[in-house]
């Protein structure tokens, strides 16, 4: 892949590497950006730790003017239109940082006060000379290193509240400088530079190249237009970029949902970044199917997320498992007998859980107990009642059982008992949740029919051909009131209840859109999913890869640089490529 790597503003994108928990962005918490870059760590949740805030010297003549940022895959620059200072991530938990002639670089802790249980404390390590902040709110140290000129503290040895600070300069204030910045734990050996900043940036660089080309080799085609390409890298870069090393709770190398505040791997979104990973890194992907299942309970429920430092099982999330383990083995995924036999037992104790545990006694659908557990936390759908019976949730099971059938086979298992289960919820769906003109979701305690504005009960056309032709067309067709000119909103436009910024309640959404695309094209609806796959695609062309985005407008909302709505993407624009490929 020879083309160049992906540029990106700051304030969107965070700036990291594969494998590093930390990040460089002004993006310090949820929904709040500052003007200075942040070092953030996301060990034990989002912690914005070090403010880095370069200026000129009195040396240098010049009086600091405004100072801009820009950001490639393998590189972060600080400029005043005269002078630059550079950053790159020379390894996962190492970034080094040099400046030019004339400046030099405030690192300044965040918390402004150290107590018994919070804050940061400063000192000179008298070992090498390096300073060393250490966190309670991350429970690392960070370590500042001079490999060219001079460290001046601030702070050092200070208790209660003060400013703590690094100031780092040439040397006599003549030169370059250049530091190396550690997260670690209680201690390392001295840092040793292995080579210099010039071949750390060509080392990264190399290394994304490498991963792009495999997760997105399309984008080598001549017909790929420049435009395409450099959002195909883009998302690439952002999947990459907010994978993370195994440590805490996370077992595997695990995919972020953001290097933002979304930095959690839930048990939903984790089933999309796979389905992109596949092709290029097929153990990668495995790793990411798996993640959620490391930490599968006594009943077989899965956490509802997962974080460096939290496991979560108050909610639950839908079971796509079994249409995405399908869909990875359609796109390439080998297992081999053992793999298999794990994966049958996982995604059997995970079924079981839904018909064990989420059944009315004498009830063939199952049910939500809250819009959590179907991933649609505020839809309409729950507005009426909160425990329901849908029929998305019994389109997933379907999938799952007649992906789990056949996995028996392979087996030599039994796999009579899920096609006998299948049966009963199929036609449960037909008989109880069927209107004529689609599906409903219902209370669980009186039945009564759930809103049907929303887009969530339309997700049953995900079953594809396990649903009668009738329902497919009429899903189909049910389709075009929420088909906006950048895809589907997930409340219809013009009900009373859409909001443009309404989370489940109107903005459009990566998982909703593949999951129906996918269930399109195999009910034989192609003209259709052709027509929201470029929709979608033309939608994160323009206006990058957010969590969801304002269904009329296209503006990207909430938390800007999100894993699965890149993968989603990465996904259709890959499917596509190859369509188009395909003879006439």
């Amino acid at each position: 892949m020879s083309h160049a790597v992906p540029t990106f503003d700051l304030r969107s994108v965070p700036f990291s590497r594969r494998g590093s928990w930390l990040d460089l962005s002004p993006v310090i918490a949820a929904h709040r950006t500052v003007d200075d870059v942040h070092v953030v760590s996301h060990r034990t949740g989002m912690h914005a730790v070090l403010a880095l805030t370069p200026s000129r010297t009195a040396a240098s003549g010049r009086i600091s003017s405004e100072w801009t940022t820009d950001a490639d895959a393998a590189r972060l620059r600080w400029s005043d239109g005269h002078a630059g200072v550079d950053a790159v991530f020379a390894e996962v938990d190492v970034v080094r940082i040099r400046g030019s002639a004339g400046t030099r670089l405030e690192i300044a802790e965040v918390a402004g006060e150290l107590t018994p249980f919070t804050g940061m404390y400063l000192f000179r390590d008298p070992r090498d000379g390096s300073a060393v902040f250490t966190a309670y709110e991350t429970g690392a140290r960070y370590r500042v290193t001079a490999l060219a000129g001079a460290l001046r503290l601030e702070g050092a040895e200070a208790l209660g509240a003060a400013r703590r600070s690094v100031i780092v300069e040439a040397s006599e204030g003549l030169g370059e400088w250049e530091i190396a910045l550690e997260e670690l734990e209680a201690s390392r050996s001295p840092y040793r530079r292995t080579e210099d900043f010039v071949e750390a940036v060509a080392k990264v660089r190399t290394e994304f190249v490498d991963f792009a080309a495999g997760v997105a080799p399309w984008t080598e085609d001549d017909e790929f237009s420049p435009e395409d390409r450099d959002t195909a890298m883009l998302a690439a870069y952002v999947i990459w970029s907010a994978t993370v090393a195994p440590a805490g709770f996370l077992e595997r190398e695990s995919v972020l949902m953001s290097k933002h505040w979304m930095d959690k791997v839930w048990s939903w979104d984790h089933c999309f970044n796979a389905i992109a990973l596949v092709r290029g890194d097929p153990r990668l992907a495995l790793d990411q199917f798996l993640a959620p299942f490391d930490h599968q309970d006594a009943v077989g429920a899965l956490p509802d997320s997962i974080a460096h430092s939290e496991r979560l099982y108050n909610f639950v999330k839908p079971p796509i498992h079994g249409w995405a383990l399908d869909r990875l083995r359609r796109d390439g995924l080998e297992l081999s007998r053992d793999e298999r036999e794990v994966v049958y037992d996982k995604l059997s104790r995970w079924t079981h859980f839904w018909l064990d545990e989420r059944r009315v006694p004498g009830r063939a659908l199952p049910y939500y107990q809250h819009g959590n557990d179907s991933g649609w936390d505020n839809s309409t759908a729950f507005d009426r009642a909160r425990l329901i019976e849908s029929p998305d949730l019994a389109a997933f099971l379907l999938l799952q059982l007649d992906t789990l059938s056949r996995l028996a086979d392979e087996l030599g298992l039994d796999g009579s008992s899920w096609r006998t289960e299948g049966e009963r919820i199929a036609a449960a769906l037909d008989t109880e949740l069927w209107r004529g003109d689609g599906y409903s979701a219902r209370g669980v305690a009186d039945g009564a029919d759930a809103s049907r504005s929303t887009l969530l009960t339309s997700l049953a056309i995900a079953a594809g051909p396990l649903l009668p032709e009738e329902a497919r067309d009429a899903l189909a067709e049910g389709l075009t009131p929420f088909l906006t000119p950048w895809g589907l909103a997930t409340e219809r436009p013009d009900s009373g209840h859409y909001e443009s910024d309404g989370y489940w309640r109107g903005p459009i959404w990566a998982p909703s859109t593949m999951l129906i695309e996918d269930g399109l094209r195999r009910s034989g609806h192609v003209g259709m999913a052709d027509d929201i796959s470029e929709r979608f695609r033309g939608l994160c062309r323009q206006h990058g890869f957010a969590e969801n985005f304002d269904a009329l407008t296209g503006d990207g909302l909430r938390d800007r640089a999100y894993t699965w709505t890149a993968a989603v993407y990465l996904t259709l624009a890959g499917d596509a490529a190859r369509r188009a490929r395909e003879p006439a």
